[in-house]
Protein backbone atom coordinates (compact mmCIF):
# COMPACT_ATOMS: atom_id res chain seq x y z
CA UNK A 1 0.00 0.00 0.00
CA UNK A 2 1.37 3.44 -1.30
CA UNK A 3 1.81 5.63 1.96
CA UNK A 4 1.42 9.24 2.37
CA UNK A 5 5.24 10.53 1.24
CA UNK A 6 5.50 7.65 -1.97
CA UNK A 7 1.82 8.86 -3.22
CA UNK A 8 2.92 12.65 -3.20
CA UNK A 9 6.59 11.48 -4.74
CA UNK A 10 4.71 9.95 -7.54
CA UNK A 11 2.67 12.60 -8.25
CA UNK A 12 5.66 14.07 -9.16
CA UNK A 13 7.74 12.03 -10.64
CA UNK A 14 6.91 12.81 -14.39
CA UNK A 15 7.38 16.64 -13.69
CA UNK A 16 10.99 15.94 -12.52
CA UNK A 17 12.04 13.65 -14.39
CA UNK A 18 11.47 16.09 -16.86
CA UNK A 19 13.15 19.05 -15.02
CA UNK A 20 9.89 20.70 -13.87
CA UNK A 21 9.57 21.71 -10.34
CA UNK A 22 6.68 20.17 -8.24
CA UNK A 23 5.31 21.71 -5.60
CA UNK A 24 3.46 19.48 -3.31
CA UNK A 25 1.35 22.11 -2.08
CA UNK A 26 -0.58 22.02 -5.61
CA UNK A 27 -2.02 18.56 -4.33
CA UNK A 28 -4.73 20.76 -2.36
CA UNK A 29 -6.30 19.19 0.71
CA UNK A 30 -8.18 16.96 -1.79
CA UNK A 31 -5.04 15.12 -2.51
CA UNK A 32 -4.17 15.41 0.90
CA UNK A 33 -7.06 13.54 1.84
CA UNK A 34 -6.05 10.19 0.11
CA UNK A 35 -3.86 8.83 2.86
CA UNK A 36 -6.87 8.87 5.37
CA UNK A 37 -8.39 5.58 2.94
CA UNK A 38 -5.01 3.41 3.68
CA UNK A 39 -5.71 0.13 6.22
CA UNK A 40 -9.61 0.65 5.85
CA UNK A 41 -12.39 -0.98 4.53
CA UNK A 42 -14.35 -0.38 1.42
CA UNK A 43 -17.58 -0.23 3.00
CA UNK A 44 -16.11 1.93 5.78
CA UNK A 45 -14.34 4.58 3.24
CA UNK A 46 -17.41 4.81 0.97
CA UNK A 47 -19.77 5.97 4.18
CA UNK A 48 -16.88 8.11 4.83
CA UNK A 49 -18.91 11.50 3.81
CA UNK A 50 -16.03 13.99 5.33
CA UNK A 51 -13.47 12.13 3.59
CA UNK A 52 -15.21 12.25 -0.04
CA UNK A 53 -16.04 15.74 0.67
CA UNK A 54 -12.28 16.41 0.80
CA UNK A 55 -12.12 14.15 -2.36
CA UNK A 56 -14.56 16.05 -4.05
CA UNK A 57 -12.35 19.39 -3.46
CA UNK A 58 -9.48 17.65 -6.16
CA UNK A 59 -11.79 18.87 -8.63
CA UNK A 60 -12.62 21.82 -10.22
CA UNK A 61 -15.79 20.73 -11.19
CA UNK A 62 -18.88 23.44 -11.94
CA UNK A 63 -20.49 23.25 -8.45
CA UNK A 64 -23.43 25.55 -10.21
CA UNK A 65 -24.81 22.29 -12.39
CA UNK A 66 -25.08 18.90 -11.05
CA UNK A 67 -23.27 16.82 -13.66
CA UNK A 68 -24.61 13.06 -13.92
CA UNK A 69 -23.37 12.44 -17.63
CA UNK A 70 -19.50 11.42 -15.95
CA UNK A 71 -19.81 8.50 -18.18
CA UNK A 72 -19.27 10.40 -21.09
CA UNK A 73 -16.40 11.75 -19.93
CA UNK A 74 -15.23 12.64 -17.01
CA UNK A 75 -13.42 15.88 -15.48
CA UNK A 76 -9.89 15.47 -14.22
CA UNK A 77 -8.14 16.54 -10.78
CA UNK A 78 -6.43 19.41 -10.43
CA UNK A 79 -3.39 18.04 -10.38
CA UNK A 80 -4.16 15.95 -13.41
CA UNK A 81 -4.66 19.53 -15.48
CA UNK A 82 -1.89 21.08 -13.66
CA UNK A 83 0.71 18.13 -14.75
CA UNK A 84 -0.64 18.46 -18.52
CA UNK A 85 -0.16 22.17 -18.57
CA UNK A 86 3.39 22.19 -17.49
CA UNK A 87 4.36 19.68 -19.68
CA UNK A 88 2.85 21.42 -22.77
CA UNK A 89 4.38 24.61 -21.53
CA UNK A 90 7.64 22.60 -21.54
CA UNK A 91 6.96 20.77 -25.02
CA UNK A 92 5.91 24.14 -26.51
CA UNK A 93 9.98 25.94 -25.59
CA UNK A 94 10.85 23.88 -28.38
CA UNK A 95 8.67 21.40 -29.65
CA UNK A 96 11.23 19.08 -32.19
CA UNK A 97 13.57 18.53 -29.12
CA UNK A 98 11.37 19.25 -25.69
CA UNK A 99 8.58 16.92 -26.95
CA UNK A 100 10.31 14.28 -28.85
CA UNK A 101 13.97 14.25 -27.45
CA UNK A 102 12.93 15.25 -23.66
CA UNK A 103 9.35 14.65 -22.76
CA UNK A 104 8.28 11.71 -25.29
CA UNK A 105 10.83 8.77 -23.17
CA UNK A 106 8.99 9.44 -20.23
CA UNK A 107 6.28 8.25 -21.88
CA UNK A 108 7.47 4.55 -21.36
CA UNK A 109 7.22 5.27 -17.81
CA UNK A 110 3.38 5.50 -18.21
CA UNK A 111 3.13 2.32 -19.99
CA UNK A 112 4.80 0.57 -17.25
CA UNK A 113 2.92 1.51 -14.42
CA UNK A 114 -0.14 1.46 -16.44
CA UNK A 115 0.89 -2.66 -16.97
CA UNK A 116 1.89 -3.09 -13.40
CA UNK A 117 -1.10 -1.61 -11.96
CA UNK A 118 -3.35 -3.79 -13.66
CA UNK A 119 -0.87 -6.84 -13.97
CA UNK A 120 0.18 -7.27 -17.26
CA UNK A 121 3.39 -6.85 -19.47
CA UNK A 122 4.31 -3.63 -20.87
CA UNK A 123 5.12 -4.92 -24.37
CA UNK A 124 0.91 -5.80 -24.00
CA UNK A 125 0.01 -1.83 -23.60
CA UNK A 126 -0.53 0.74 -26.41
CA UNK A 127 -1.61 3.66 -25.05
CA UNK A 128 -4.20 5.61 -27.49
CA UNK A 129 -6.80 8.54 -27.82
CA UNK A 130 -9.54 6.64 -26.37
CA UNK A 131 -11.52 3.22 -26.52
CA UNK A 132 -12.83 3.75 -29.62
CA UNK A 133 -9.57 4.04 -31.29
CA UNK A 134 -8.57 1.03 -29.57
CA UNK A 135 -11.31 -1.26 -31.01
CA UNK A 136 -11.19 -0.20 -34.23
CA UNK A 137 -7.44 -1.27 -34.12
CA UNK A 138 -9.02 -4.84 -33.45
CA UNK A 139 -11.76 -4.45 -35.36
CA UNK A 140 -9.93 -3.16 -38.92
CA UNK A 141 -6.97 -5.00 -37.87
CA UNK A 142 -8.71 -8.92 -38.30
CA UNK A 143 -8.40 -10.59 -42.15
CA UNK A 144 -12.13 -10.79 -42.65
CA UNK A 145 -13.76 -12.02 -46.56
CA UNK A 146 -16.63 -11.67 -47.55
CA UNK A 147 -19.16 -13.93 -45.75
CA UNK A 148 -17.17 -13.57 -42.36
CA UNK A 149 -19.74 -12.85 -39.46
CA UNK A 150 -18.72 -10.94 -36.70
CA UNK A 151 -21.02 -11.46 -33.48
CA UNK A 152 -22.47 -8.91 -30.88
CA UNK A 153 -25.41 -7.89 -29.19
CA UNK A 154 -27.80 -5.68 -29.79
CA UNK A 155 -26.40 -3.02 -26.85
CA UNK A 156 -23.02 -2.12 -28.07
CA UNK A 157 -21.83 0.98 -28.57
CA UNK A 158 -22.76 3.04 -31.56
CA UNK A 159 -19.62 3.51 -33.08
CA UNK A 160 -18.57 0.15 -32.90
CA UNK A 161 -21.30 -1.41 -34.91
CA UNK A 162 -20.65 1.54 -37.36
CA UNK A 163 -17.61 0.38 -37.62
CA UNK A 164 -18.18 -3.45 -38.33
CA UNK A 165 -21.38 -2.08 -40.89
CA UNK A 166 -18.42 0.01 -43.02
CA UNK A 167 -16.36 -3.18 -43.26
CA UNK A 168 -19.64 -5.14 -44.33
CA UNK A 169 -20.25 -2.51 -47.11
CA UNK A 170 -17.14 -2.31 -48.21
CA UNK A 171 -16.05 -6.33 -47.86
CA UNK A 172 -18.95 -8.12 -47.29
CA UNK A 173 -18.92 -9.49 -43.98
CA UNK A 174 -22.04 -10.26 -41.99
CA UNK A 175 -22.43 -8.08 -38.53
CA UNK A 176 -24.69 -10.66 -36.51
CA UNK A 177 -26.26 -8.97 -33.39
CA UNK A 178 -28.84 -10.58 -31.03
CA UNK A 179 -30.61 -9.11 -27.83
CA UNK A 180 -30.15 -9.75 -24.13
CA UNK A 181 -32.46 -9.18 -21.26
CA UNK A 182 -32.67 -5.63 -19.91
CA UNK A 183 -31.60 -5.79 -17.05
CA UNK A 184 -29.48 -9.21 -17.17
CA UNK A 185 -29.16 -10.84 -13.96
CA UNK A 186 -28.14 -14.57 -15.16
CA UNK A 187 -24.45 -14.87 -16.58
CA UNK A 188 -25.42 -18.40 -17.59
CA UNK A 189 -28.05 -16.63 -20.02
CA UNK A 190 -25.34 -14.51 -21.43
CA UNK A 191 -22.92 -16.88 -22.06
CA UNK A 192 -25.29 -19.18 -23.82
CA UNK A 193 -26.71 -16.42 -25.73
CA UNK A 194 -23.31 -15.86 -26.97
CA UNK A 195 -22.51 -19.29 -27.77
CA UNK A 196 -25.55 -19.98 -29.53
CA UNK A 197 -24.63 -17.48 -31.77
CA UNK A 198 -21.72 -19.03 -33.23
CA UNK A 199 -21.89 -20.03 -36.31
CA UNK A 200 -18.90 -22.10 -38.46
CA UNK A 201 -18.93 -18.46 -39.92
CA UNK A 202 -18.20 -16.88 -36.73
CA UNK A 203 -15.03 -15.52 -36.80
CA UNK A 204 -14.79 -12.16 -33.94
CA UNK A 205 -16.71 -11.14 -31.29
CA UNK A 206 -17.43 -7.78 -29.58
CA UNK A 207 -18.49 -7.46 -25.72
CA UNK A 208 -19.12 -4.58 -23.48
CA UNK A 209 -16.99 -5.56 -19.91
CA UNK A 210 -20.18 -2.75 -18.85
CA UNK A 211 -23.20 -1.59 -20.88
CA UNK A 212 -22.67 2.03 -21.41
CA UNK A 213 -26.29 2.50 -22.19
CA UNK A 214 -27.19 0.85 -18.20
CA UNK A 215 -23.79 -0.02 -16.80
CA UNK A 216 -24.84 -3.12 -16.80
CA UNK A 217 -21.47 -5.85 -16.12
CA UNK A 218 -21.10 -8.93 -18.62
CA UNK A 219 -19.06 -12.19 -17.68
CA UNK A 220 -16.68 -11.02 -19.98
CA UNK A 221 -14.00 -13.50 -18.77
CA UNK A 222 -16.58 -16.57 -19.45
CA UNK A 223 -17.32 -15.26 -22.64
CA UNK A 224 -13.53 -15.40 -23.36
CA UNK A 225 -13.23 -19.06 -22.32
CA UNK A 226 -16.05 -19.78 -23.90
CA UNK A 227 -15.20 -18.50 -27.27
CA UNK A 228 -11.92 -19.59 -27.36
CA UNK A 229 -13.18 -23.34 -27.31
CA UNK A 230 -14.51 -22.78 -30.65
CA UNK A 231 -11.69 -20.69 -32.14
CA UNK A 232 -13.06 -17.90 -31.78
CA UNK A 233 -11.28 -14.35 -31.03
CA UNK A 234 -12.85 -11.90 -28.58
CA UNK A 235 -12.50 -8.02 -27.99
CA UNK A 236 -13.77 -6.46 -25.27
CA UNK A 237 -14.83 -2.95 -24.76
CA UNK A 238 -13.73 -1.93 -21.19
CA UNK A 239 -15.03 1.91 -21.47
CA UNK A 240 -16.94 1.74 -18.78
CA UNK A 241 -14.96 -1.05 -16.65
CA UNK A 242 -11.47 -0.02 -16.41
CA UNK A 243 -10.71 2.18 -13.24
CA UNK A 244 -14.45 1.86 -12.48
CA UNK A 245 -14.63 -2.26 -11.50
CA UNK A 246 -12.19 -3.79 -8.90
CA UNK A 247 -10.54 -5.83 -11.41
CA UNK A 248 -6.60 -6.47 -13.44
CA UNK A 249 -6.33 -7.71 -16.90
CA UNK A 250 -4.85 -10.40 -15.99
CA UNK A 251 -7.71 -12.08 -14.25
CA UNK A 252 -9.68 -11.39 -17.67
CA UNK A 253 -7.93 -14.06 -19.17
CA UNK A 254 -8.47 -11.87 -22.23
CA UNK A 255 -6.42 -11.22 -25.77
CA UNK A 256 -8.10 -7.48 -26.73
CA UNK A 257 -8.73 -5.20 -24.44
CA UNK A 258 -9.24 -1.45 -25.67
CA UNK A 259 -10.60 1.68 -23.07
CA UNK A 260 -10.67 5.19 -22.54
CA UNK A 261 -8.97 6.83 -19.35
CA UNK A 262 -10.49 10.02 -19.68
CA UNK A 263 -13.48 8.27 -18.11
CA UNK A 264 -12.58 6.41 -14.97
CA UNK A 265 -9.37 6.76 -14.77
CA UNK A 266 -9.85 10.91 -14.91
CA UNK A 267 -6.82 10.87 -17.25
CA UNK A 268 -6.60 14.23 -19.45
CA UNK A 269 -9.15 13.81 -22.03
CA UNK A 270 -8.20 12.15 -25.51
CA UNK A 271 -6.19 9.36 -23.65
CA UNK A 272 -6.83 5.73 -24.13
CA UNK A 273 -5.42 2.51 -23.30
CA UNK A 274 -5.40 -1.11 -25.90
CA UNK A 275 -4.16 -4.58 -24.62
CA UNK A 276 -3.35 -6.71 -26.97
CA UNK A 277 -2.02 -10.57 -25.85
CA UNK A 278 1.85 -10.31 -26.78
CA UNK A 279 1.79 -13.65 -29.33
CA UNK A 280 -1.44 -12.60 -31.00
CA UNK A 281 0.60 -8.96 -31.60
CA UNK A 282 1.87 -9.70 -35.15
CA UNK A 283 -1.30 -10.86 -36.93
CA UNK A 284 -3.49 -7.67 -35.65
CA UNK A 285 -2.82 -4.89 -38.03
CA UNK A 286 -2.34 -1.44 -36.73
CA UNK A 287 -5.03 1.37 -37.77
CA UNK A 288 -2.57 3.41 -39.34
CA UNK A 289 0.68 1.91 -41.07
CA UNK A 290 3.61 1.25 -39.20
CA UNK A 291 7.05 -0.27 -40.13
CA UNK A 292 8.00 -4.02 -40.93
CA UNK A 293 10.13 -3.85 -38.07
CA UNK A 294 7.56 -2.93 -35.72
CA UNK A 295 5.28 -6.24 -36.88
CA UNK A 296 5.55 -7.57 -33.30
CA UNK A 297 6.15 -4.24 -31.34
CA UNK A 298 2.55 -3.03 -29.13
CA UNK A 299 4.25 0.27 -30.32
CA UNK A 300 2.96 -0.28 -33.80
CA UNK A 301 -0.79 1.01 -32.97
CA UNK A 302 0.43 4.51 -31.73
CA UNK A 303 1.87 5.03 -35.55
CA UNK A 304 -0.65 8.09 -35.47
CA UNK A 305 1.85 11.35 -36.43
CA UNK A 306 2.48 14.22 -34.03
CA UNK A 307 -0.09 13.85 -30.99
CA UNK A 308 0.44 16.35 -27.66
CA UNK A 309 2.34 13.95 -25.26
CA UNK A 310 1.44 16.29 -22.35
CA UNK A 311 -1.60 14.38 -22.81
CA UNK A 312 -0.47 11.10 -21.96
CA UNK A 313 2.47 11.80 -19.44
CA UNK A 314 -0.35 13.23 -17.50
CA UNK A 315 -1.72 9.95 -17.44
CA UNK A 316 0.89 9.21 -14.71
CA UNK A 317 -1.17 11.78 -12.32
CA UNK A 318 -4.21 9.98 -12.63
CA UNK A 319 -2.94 7.27 -12.38
CA UNK A 320 -1.66 8.21 -9.00
CA UNK A 321 -4.90 9.58 -7.94
CA UNK A 322 -6.91 6.13 -8.50
CA UNK A 323 -4.09 4.32 -6.73
CA UNK A 324 -4.42 6.92 -3.81
CA UNK A 325 -7.99 6.52 -3.40
CA UNK A 326 -7.86 2.58 -3.79
CA UNK A 327 -9.65 1.02 -6.51
CA UNK A 328 -11.64 -1.51 -4.01
CA UNK A 329 -12.80 2.07 -2.33
CA UNK A 330 -13.50 3.73 -5.32
CA UNK A 331 -16.06 1.55 -6.93
CA UNK A 332 -17.54 1.07 -3.41
CA UNK A 333 -18.74 4.91 -3.25
CA UNK A 334 -19.74 4.70 -6.89
CA UNK A 335 -22.05 1.43 -5.56
CA UNK A 336 -22.83 3.92 -2.42
CA UNK A 337 -23.84 6.70 -4.81
CA UNK A 338 -25.51 4.65 -6.92
CA UNK A 339 -27.90 3.16 -4.81
CA UNK A 340 -28.38 6.48 -2.64
CA UNK A 341 -30.45 7.43 -5.43
CA UNK A 342 -31.99 3.96 -7.17
CA UNK A 343 -32.85 2.58 -4.18
CA UNK A 344 -35.57 4.86 -3.87
CA UNK A 345 -36.98 5.76 -6.34
CA UNK A 346 -37.02 1.92 -7.38
CA UNK A 347 -39.85 1.56 -4.95
CA UNK A 348 -42.04 3.67 -6.95
CA UNK A 349 -44.86 1.79 -9.34
CA UNK A 350 -44.13 4.24 -12.02
CA UNK A 351 -40.22 3.68 -12.20
CA UNK A 352 -38.73 1.09 -14.40
CA UNK A 353 -35.25 0.76 -13.65
CA UNK A 354 -33.05 -0.89 -16.12
CA UNK A 355 -30.13 -1.52 -14.12
CA UNK A 356 -29.95 -4.67 -11.80
CA UNK A 357 -29.01 -3.30 -8.64
CA UNK A 358 -27.82 -7.41 -7.51
CA UNK A 359 -24.52 -7.32 -6.19
CA UNK A 360 -21.85 -7.43 -9.26
CA UNK A 361 -24.48 -7.36 -11.86
CA UNK A 362 -23.92 -3.25 -12.31
CA UNK A 363 -21.36 -0.19 -11.52
CA UNK A 364 -22.19 3.06 -10.77
CA UNK A 365 -23.89 3.90 -13.96
CA UNK A 366 -27.64 3.27 -13.73
CA UNK A 367 -30.63 3.29 -16.31
CA UNK A 368 -33.94 5.45 -15.27
CA UNK A 369 -36.98 5.50 -16.50
CA UNK A 370 -40.47 7.08 -15.77
CA UNK A 371 -43.15 5.12 -17.17
CA UNK A 372 -45.83 7.48 -19.34
CA UNK A 373 -43.39 10.07 -19.74
CA UNK A 374 -40.92 10.59 -22.70
CA UNK A 375 -37.19 9.99 -21.61
CA UNK A 376 -36.43 12.94 -23.20
CA UNK A 377 -38.41 15.47 -22.10
CA UNK A 378 -37.43 14.15 -18.30
CA UNK A 379 -34.29 15.10 -19.18
CA UNK A 380 -35.09 18.17 -20.62
CA UNK A 381 -36.67 19.61 -17.24
CA UNK A 382 -33.90 18.29 -15.14
CA UNK A 383 -31.63 20.63 -16.90
CA UNK A 384 -33.57 23.45 -17.39
CA UNK A 385 -35.88 23.88 -14.22
CA UNK A 386 -33.25 22.21 -11.74
CA UNK A 387 -29.37 22.58 -13.81
CA UNK A 388 -29.13 18.50 -13.48
CA UNK A 389 -27.23 16.85 -16.57
CA UNK A 390 -27.98 13.20 -17.66
CA UNK A 391 -27.73 11.45 -20.58
CA UNK A 392 -30.94 10.76 -22.63
CA UNK A 393 -31.23 6.58 -23.91
CA UNK A 394 -33.38 5.37 -26.43
CA UNK A 395 -33.10 2.14 -27.46
CA UNK A 396 -35.47 -0.16 -29.65
CA UNK A 397 -36.38 -2.24 -26.10
CA UNK A 398 -36.33 0.26 -23.48
CA UNK A 399 -35.70 3.72 -22.80
CA UNK A 400 -34.79 5.72 -19.84
CA UNK A 401 -32.01 8.29 -18.68
CA UNK A 402 -28.50 6.96 -18.19
CA UNK A 403 -26.74 8.54 -14.52
CA UNK A 404 -23.58 8.35 -13.92
CA UNK A 405 -22.19 10.55 -10.95
CA UNK A 406 -19.06 10.49 -9.88
CA UNK A 407 -16.24 10.14 -6.39
CA UNK A 408 -16.79 14.20 -6.84
CA UNK A 409 -20.67 13.76 -6.82
CA UNK A 410 -21.92 15.24 -3.33
CA UNK A 411 -24.76 12.62 -1.81
CA UNK A 412 -26.78 16.39 -1.40
CA UNK A 413 -26.99 16.77 -4.86
CA UNK A 414 -28.42 13.53 -5.18
CA UNK A 415 -30.78 14.15 -3.01
CA UNK A 416 -31.72 16.96 -5.24
CA UNK A 417 -31.61 14.26 -8.33
CA UNK A 418 -34.21 12.26 -6.34
CA UNK A 419 -36.17 15.00 -5.54
CA UNK A 420 -36.61 16.44 -8.82
CA UNK A 421 -37.52 12.90 -10.17
CA UNK A 422 -40.01 12.40 -6.97
CA UNK A 423 -41.89 15.04 -8.40
CA UNK A 424 -42.36 14.19 -11.70
CA UNK A 425 -43.15 11.21 -10.65
CA UNK A 426 -46.14 12.95 -8.88
CA UNK A 427 -47.36 15.92 -11.06
CA UNK A 428 -45.72 14.72 -14.37
CA UNK A 429 -43.96 17.24 -16.42
CA UNK A 430 -44.38 21.28 -15.77
CA UNK A 431 -46.06 22.99 -18.49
Amino acid sequence: MMNRRGFLGALGLPAVAAGIGFDPRLAGPGLAALPRAQGRSALEVADDEDFWWDVGRAFTVDRSMINLNNGGVSPAPGSVQDAMARHLAVMNQAPAYTMWRLLEPHKEAVRQSLAREWKVDPEELAITRNASEGLQICQFGFDLKAGDEVLTTNQDYPRMITTFQQRAAREGIVLKQFSIPTPAEDDDEIVRLFEQNITPRTKLILICHVINLTGQVLPVKRVVAMARKHGVPVIIDGAHAFAHLDFNLAELDCDYYATSLHKWLFAPIGTGLLYVRKPLIGDLWPLMAAAESRRDNIRKYEEIGTYPVANVLAIAEALSFHQGLGSAHKLARMLKLRDHWAVPLAKHERIQLNTSLAAGKACGIANVQIKGLDSGAVHAQLWKKHRIYTTVIKHDEFEGLRVSPSVYTSLPELDRFLDAMEDMVHHGLSS
